[in-house]
């Protein structure tokens, strides 16, 4: 890699590729766009990012972000805490938001079972999950989870776990392909395959 004897500019270009998808043309090319504006412009950004990290933390019940204890929709009693939607990441909790199909609140994984990459159902906020539906009331749970064979593994874990307990389990209706992740669903396919949800029971026979 080229070097532009410049130890800062080649520090703020090895930070830069560290992003997901930024190799290190791209982290160049941003780092000297970031050099050529005001620098307020470059202040601002700097201050976000800091602020971001520094003030966003977890939600306690649902584990998704927030700037307080409990998040926006923990928070709106317009949502009916009676129906909880699971997810795999906070992107998805936006994707499906994008639908206004769902008015129920939300409980965020942090990921998927997949032991080729060493994610084991302990390393993810399962636990939480059923301790919600043991204390919250909870009557309804969708499982949202991409249709991946890491998504099913999940699926069937998470059904398990739930299976002695008053709580009707469903899915999101395959509408959606297989081997697709979630947050790259459109929004009318995604909205209608939360309207049209099925029993978990029912894929059994799929």
């Amino acid at each position: 890699m080229n070097s532009f004897n410049s130890p800062l500019l080649d520090s703020a270009v090895a930070e830069l590729s560290k992003l997901p998808g930024i190799g290190h043309k791209t982290a160049l090319r941003l780092a000297l766009h970031l050099l050529r504006q005001e620098k307020e412009t470059a202040f601002a950004l700097g201050k976000s990012i800091i602020e971001m990290r520094d003030n966003i933390q977890y939600c306690r019940r649902c584990h998704n972000i927030s700037e307080s204890e409990l998040c926006p929709l923990c928070n709106d009693s317009r949502r009916d805490p009676a129906i909880v939607c699971v997810v795999e990441n906070v992107k998805d909790v936006l994707t499906i938001e994008a639908t206004h199909e769902h008015h129920g609140l939300y409980h965020v994984l942090g990921g998927v079972i997949s032991p080729l990459d060493g994610i084991s159902p302990s390393d993810l906020e399962i636990d939480s999950l059923i301790k919600r539906v043991k204390e919250e009331g909870i009557e309804e749970i969708i499982l949202a989870l991409s249709p991946t064979m890491e998504g099913d593994t999940t699926n069937f874990y998470i059904y398990r776990k739930l299976a002695n307990l008053p709580v009707k389990i469903t899915m999101l209706a395959r509408g959606l392909a297989i081997g697709n992740e979630l947050e790259y669903a459109d929004e009318l396919t995604l909205g209608r395959s939360i309207l049209n949800r099925t029993l978990f029971t029912d894929s059994f026979n799929e």
